[in-house]
């Protein structure tokens, strides 16, 4: 009875102690930030385990999931998730066999020219979670739960791991896990599992001798310089420096603030042009980006396809509105580089001639 009544007293101290530690926090910083709302906590907490705590409730057929792949994911996966040569292939490289095992046997194969997304992920928990959470890239989380799900489920069946006509649900995607290719190929039987694990790898950092100054021993030759067009103009805008200018010599020196205020100047000039006085310019944005096209396109900066502002310079003067809509609908490659344009055969013609229009008036 002693004991209990000493283990009592004891655990209402601990509660105490805490309790005054949490009142002396929350004074410290009462001026600073508040509490989360749940509705913001529910907002962030999306994740997806592989036991599938987390997974919202919906459904989706692999007929929708293609709908919406070939409006929003087609342009850089390709259409039956091979690539578009912007990312690298997402389905193929598995096989019946792989199914049964759950384990692809591919990928110690030294003729598997590339290992495709299904052929590496063990489970389909991952697949719904990254889409849902960050696809497409140019609009994360704009993605519905069952929209999500009716993506999952066209690329399994891309994948044939379900039938064309499936529909997955929350209700089923545990199944669905069972016959995923390689979902035996997870381990926890190495070292970065827990904390207490041994090294894969065992290496002794040298912090003596070093040497002071890095010899360059390589630099891409003249020919090559601008194989990929002018890096200055297609690297991020974040920190102070740019990529070099590849259309000329090597640079004594970075570019640094020569660069930004050129730059600066120039979104400065853009800034001080009237504003479109078009009403019909915020819906132009609004299909612009529906219709996936700013994936590639952006108005004044090359990304994966040439700018607005680059389309029209080329064009400038020139009758192409019927050449670049017929291009836009069926799709095409070359003029631009190597990476090719998918069709949009969703996109009505009267919409698209409007979207080509747009792009040629600069946007």
């Amino acid at each position: 009875m002693f004991k209990l009544v000493k283990t009592i007293t004891s655990l209402a101290a601990l509660t105490l102690a805490s309790s005054l530690v949490q009142a002396q926090n929350v004074s410290e910083f009462a001026s600073i930030g508040r509490v989360a709302t749940p509705a913001e906590i529910k907002a962030w907490d999306i994740d997806v385990r592989p036991d599938f705590k987390g997974l919202p409730k919906g459904s989706g057929t692999a007929d929708q999931g293609q709908q919406i792949w070939d409006a929003q994911c087609a342009s850089c996966h390709g259409t039956f998730g091979e690539s578009n040569e912007v990312f690298t292939p997402l389905i193929g490289g598995t096989t019946a066999k792989d199914i049964e095992t759950g384990r692809v046997a591919s990928l110690t194969s030294p003729n598997q020219p590339q290992r495709t997304t299904l052929m590496k992920v063990p489970t389909v928990s991952t697949l719904y979670d990254y889409i849902y959470r960050a696809m497409p890239w140019n609009a994360p989380r704009s993605l519905s739960a069952d929209d999500t799900y009716a993506l999952v489920a066209y690329m399994l069946a891309l994948g044939e791991v379900v039938p064309e006509d499936f529909t997955l649900s929350d209700k089923n995607i545990a199944e669905v896990q069972k016959r995923m290719p390689n979902r035996n190929g997870m381990t926890d039987k190495h070292g970065m599992w827990t904390v207490s694990g041994t090294p894969d790898v065992k290496a002794t950092a040298c912090m003596t001798n070093c040497v002071a100054e890095v010899k360059i021993t390589s630099s891409l030759p003249d020919f090559a310089r601008n194989a990929h067009n002018n890096l200055a103009e297609q690297d991020r805008t974040f920190g102070p420096y740019r990529g070099s200018d590849s259309t000329k010599p090597p640079l004594k020196a970075l570019p640094g603030a020569n660069y930004v205020a050129s730059v600066t100047t120039v979104k400065t000039a853009a800034a001080a042009k009237p504003a479109a006085t078009d009403a019909d310019t915020a819906a132009l944005k609004q299909s612009f980006t529906k219709n996936n096209c700013a994936a590639c396109h952006a108005p004044a900066a090359k990304g994966v396809g040439p700018s607005n502002a680059d389309v029209a310079k080329k064009y400038k003067g020139q009758d192409v509105l019927a050449k670049l809509s017929a291009k836009v609908k069926n799709g095409g490659s070359g003029a631009w580089g190597m990476i090719p344009m998918p069709p949009h055969p969703q996109v009505p013609d009267d919409e698209i001639n409007r979207l080509v229009k747009w792009m040629l008036s600069g946007s």
